[in-house]
């Protein structure tokens, strides 16, 4: 498994577990976080992986980031269920829904956003995709596979969809492991991802969304 699907698995967790002391009631409504430093010692993660699992948490609405102040608990409704939570329990067809239907503004995004690192990195894992493939590993494949779509994502610019995009991807990445017994999908389905690609490299958002379309076709 790539180095990036595991820095964002390692988030989630820290996450998860901030968000269950939230719930216990370790941290009140108005409370301040511990410093970076400190839930890095406490959590023994680098400070990119809390910065990564407190934007979680912020998007979630359980946390307030006030920059050169500081991380606050917000106060949150009675019975109201933080979005990762709720995300963790849905159906799996029910998250593939949502994906796909970010699939496409992500890429019309991405289209327009991208940076030339953006394609350099894209261009990697659709190679990677490719090549796992026709080795006939399909654990790696479907890792290159989800690195491949949130590289895109992250294209985009928008941290909120990017975000999503990743806890939505995670949810799936073991779904689409049970779903192919080989990876003849992955062959199959190369060149529109090819395609997709090439649209986000010429800064052409409809052929992206276009594109983007026909791999959720195909799929």
């Amino acid at each position: 498994m790539s180095n990036f699907v595991k820095r964002q698995s390692l988030a989630q967790k820290v996450a998860i577990k901030l968000q269950e002391q939230i719930s216990l009631g370790s941290y009140q409504a108005g409370d301040k976080l511990p410093t970076e430093p400190d839930l890095m010692n406490h959590f023994g993660v680098g400070r990119s992986t809390i910065r990564e699992a407190v934007r979680i948490l912020s998007h979630s609405g359980l946390v307030e980031v006030k920059q050169g102040v500081g991380t606050f608990i917000n106060e949150v409704e009675e019975g109201a269920e933080p979005l990762m939570q709720r995300l963790n329990r849905a159906h799996i067809d029910e998250i593939e829904e949502v994906r796909k239907m970010l699939d496409v503004k992500v890429a019309e995004k991405a289209a327009i956003c991208r940076t030339d690192k953006d394609i350099l990195r894209i261009e990697k894992f659709l190679s990677l995709r490719m090549k796992m493939a026709n080795k006939g590993d399909l654990n790696s494949c479907v890792d290159a596979d989800v690195n491949y779509h949130i590289s895109i994502a992250e294209a985009s610019k928008n941290s909120v969809l990017s975000d999503l995009y990743k806890i939505l991807s995670k949810r799936m990445r073991t779904a689409y492991s049970r779903a192919y017994p080989n990876t003849d999908i992955y062959i199959k389905t190369q060149d529109v991802h090819e395609d997709l690609f090439r649209a986000i490299k010429d800064k052409d958002p409809e052929r992206a969304r276009e594109a983007a379309a026909g791999i959720i076709s195909h799929t």
